[in-house]
């Protein structure tokens, strides 16, 4: 039988001890759980950018795992914590919207909210309710507890207002979602919109009201120091500049305005 998997992403990072106490309390109720870490390095309390890399992560592992996400800005008030089972996935997390991009992929089976005691730590911390609320109900079902155990149903779940692109005219419209650790700018418009926009003519794109002088099909398709745009591993239209980063380059970041215009 397999080893269940525990994938977690946070906005803890990695000098504190916190992603070090869930991992001791997931491993407490669940040995032979494998502990993948997906992040840690989500800007502190920054629920859009940890539902975005959520979504650019959670397809590729293998069906059964459960996904422990912990980006909580509202810790110890009256916001929900949430188990969700959407595709062949389980899903812990607080409901403040975390789960948005992965929930408008794949409609939810089930969700309940984190009600039911015994499958938390005795005693619940008001500032730490990733290791004593979240990281325990992982753990269980990783030890084989079924999701409905966890509490009572929920019908809906918080959702975020993410950016979808816009056609007017002749212009596709989108912005920046996130910016990567090279300074790729990373943007809404996906690869099958692109297509459906493009046609058969000559396109332009500009970041910021800069213009973006190429469509490569990969990084190294531009010359050195150039500014450049791509599809990235998301499937994603990226400005990205080869060997530098289009952030700095540019003066963007998250939300700046992309066009992309025929003609």
């Amino acid at each position: 039988m397999a080893r269940p998997i525990v994938a977690l992403l946070t906005d803890f990072g990695l000098t504190d001890h916190y992603v070090g106490a869930m991992k001791g309390v997931l491993l407490g109720l669940c040995p032979d759980a494998v502990l993948v870490d997906i992040t840690h390095d989500i800007p502190p309390h920054d629920v859009v950018t940890g539902a975005i890399e959520l979504a650019a992560t959670w397809r590729f592992f293998p069906a059964g795992t459960i996904f422990l996400v912990v980006v909580d800005p509202g810790v110890g008030s009256a916001r929900r914590g949430i188990a969700v089972e959407a595709g062949d996935y389980r899903f812990i997390a607080p409901d403040n919207g975390v789960l948005t991009c992965v929930l408008n992929d794949v409609k939810p089976k089930r969700v309940v909210e984190l009600t039911e005691r015994r499958y938390a730590r005795p005693t619940v911390s008001r500032t730490f309710e990733g290791r004593d609320r979240f990281a325990p109900a992982a753990g269980w079902l990783a030890k084989g507890v079924d999701l409905a155990a966890l509490g009572r149903p929920l019908p809906t779940v918080v959702r975020l207002d993410v950016p979808v692109p816009q056609i007017t005219g002749d212009s596709l419209v989108g912005e920046v979602l996130r910016v990567d650790r090279f300074g790729n700018l990373v943007t809404n418009i996906d690869r099958r919109m692109f297509d459906q926009f493009r046609g058969a003519g000559a396109l332009r794109i500009e970041a910021g009201g800069h213009p973006v002088e190429r469509l490569v099909s990969t990084y190294a398709d531009a010359p050195a120091g150039a500014v450049c745009a791509l599809f990235g591993s998301t499937d994603h239209l990226e400005i990205a500049c080869n060997g530098e980063s289009a952030g700095r380059r540019l003066g963007l970041g998250r939300g700046a305005p992309v066009r992309v215009v025929r003609g």
